[in-house]
C-alpha cells in the first residue's frame, strides 16, 4: 500500500515522502495514529509536481548565489577606521561591520552570520570568506586604512 506521510517515521522515510509499505502496517500503525494518509493518484501528482519545483526552485537560487560570488570575488571593500601609532585599531571591525559597509558601498546585502572572519585589529589587507549558499563560497577582499 502506497502511504503518503506526513511526519518522519523512523525506517520508512520522511515528512512529505510516499512509501511503499504492507497493508496491516499502514492499518494499525501509520494510519490511526495519523502519520500518513493513503497516496492516491491526485496526491502522488501533487507530490511530484511539488518536489519538481522545489528543484527548480533550488537551482534558481544556486544560480544567484553563484552570481553574487563572482561579483563579490572582484569587489575590495574600504574600511576606515580610527586608530593608534602602532598600527593597531580603537576596538575591531567585526563581520557585523563587514556586512555593513559591503550594504553601503556596493548595495550587496549579506547576513553576517554568513561572513567567516576574525575579528580586525590592526590595518592592513586581508581576506574573508563569505558562505553564499550551499557549496557556494566568495573570497571578499577587505582594505583597512586609517582616518586621517
Amino acid at each position: 500500500m502506497k502511504i503518503y506521510l506526513k511526519q518522519d517515521v523512523k525506517g520508512q522515510g520522511k515528512k512529505g515522502q510516499i512509501v511503499e509499505v504492507s497493508d496491516g502496517y499502514a492499518r494499525n500503525f501509520l494510519l490511526p495514529k495519523g502519520l500518513g494518509v493513503i497516496a492516491d493518484a491526485k496526491l502522488e501528482n501533487e507530490v511530484k509536481n511539488s518536489q519538481s519545483s522545489q528543484a527548480y526552485r533550488q537551482s534558481q537560487e544556486l544560480a544567484a548565489a553563484k552570481e553574487l560570488a563572482a561579483k563579490i570575488e572582484k569587489i575590495t571593500l574600504e574600511i576606515v577606521a580610527e586608530g593608534g601609532c602602532d598600527g593597531r585599531l580603537y576596538g575591531g571591525i567585526t563581520n557585523a561591520h563587514v556586512a555593513e559597509y559591503l550594504s553601503k558601498q556596493h548595495g550587496i546585502s549579506v547576513d553576517k552570520r554568513k561572513i567567516s572572519m576574525d575579528a580586525i585589529k590592526a590595518f592592513g589587507e586581508l581576506t574573508a570568506e563569505l558562505k553564499l549558499y550551499n557549496g557556494v563560497s566568495a573570497d571578499l577582499k577587505i582594505r583597512v586604512i586609517p582616518k586621517n
